[in-house]
């Protein structure tokens, strides 16, 4: 059947978009987006006709949802970071089959879920951002799903995950690539506060923090990671409730996941929070 090719957790900062401008920015995130066209290279590379994305700007509040429209084409600007991101063009092809088979087996396993294809739906910067470095030709479809789950438990976000994995491997006929898009760490700069942490982290516990769960993430200790999931989210302030993180590692196994990640950007702190490109290697689920 299918095939789940590529995993990773990634970086969507807005500073990218920026970093394309003339300006005093220029230039500044160049290792994130290298970081992406990366990634990008290596789906085409194994073959990915299809990239997932859990999207921490897409706040839901009742049950799991995925747009999966027949195609996307606008001009964004962020609400949230008007000054960072306006006029972004965009135009990628969807995959209302795939959206459908996920939602199909998540409600199988008692996740309520639901696929969003006759939709007026439009894509979140979390989203936007990668499609933007990985897919600016359009070679992949996209499926855009809810991350932001404000309302929902960590472990269910697994166990959707591990419906993601499931749908793609036992029902669909093609290559996916998942991508969890959100930060490590994401106490925002506070007000009146952001150029001075354009390129820092908030506070020294946070990064501190982050650069341990890197080092776990590195050993592939996920027997350690997975189970301080929930207070690391807590404490730091995670991004979406990490439930895009969640999900990533429900599809690869959770605590019976024990690959190293490879970094492909390394750690750094973006308006005060901590953001990395890391690739995940997929590996067999066990029963």
């Amino acid at each position: 059947m299918g095939k789940l090719a590529l995993a990773a957790k990634i970086t969507h900062v807005p500073s990218m978009y920026l970093s394309e401008q003339d300006g005093p920015n220029k230039g500044c995130r160049q290792a994130a987006i290298d970081g992406h066209h990366e990634i990008g290279r290596r789906c085409r590379e194994l073959g990915v006709d299809t990239i997932v994305v859990f999207d921490v700007h897409w706040l839901v509040n009742s049950e799991y949802h995925i747009n999966c429209g027949p195609k996307f084409s606008g001009c964004y600007t962020s609400n949230e970071l008007p000054h960072f991101i306006k006029n972004l063009p965009y135009e990628y092809p969807g995959n209302p089959a795939l959206g459908d088979l996920i939602a199909n087996v998540a409600n199988e396993r008692g996740v309520a879920t639901r696929a969003h294809s006759d939709t007026t739906l439009e894509l979140e910067y979390g989203t936007l951002v990668p499609m933007r470095y990985m897919n600016g030709d359009q070679h992949f479809k996209v499926v855009s799903i809810s991350g932001w789950c404000v309302w929902h438990d960590l472990d269910t976000s697994v166990r959707f995950g591990r419906a993601v994995r499931e749908a793609i491997e036992e029902r669909y006929e093609g290559t996916v690539a998942i991508l969890a898009s959100g930060s490590l760490s994401h106490h925002f700069a506070e007000n009146g506060t952001a150029p001075q942490y354009m390129h820092k982290v908030w506070d020294p516990f946070l990064e501190q923090v982050d650069r341990r769960v890197v080092e776990l993430w590195e050993k592939g200790d996920w027997k350690t990671f997975c189970p301080m999931l929930a207070m690391y989210n807590e404490k730091c302030w995670g991004e979406g409730g990490m439930h895009d993180t969640a999900m990533l590692l429900g599809a690869l196994g959770w605590t019976e996941y024990e690959a190293p990640v490879e970094v492909v950007t390394p750690y750094f702190g973006s308006s005060g929070t901590g953001q990395i490109n890391a690739i995940f290697p997929v590996t067999p689920l066990g029963e």
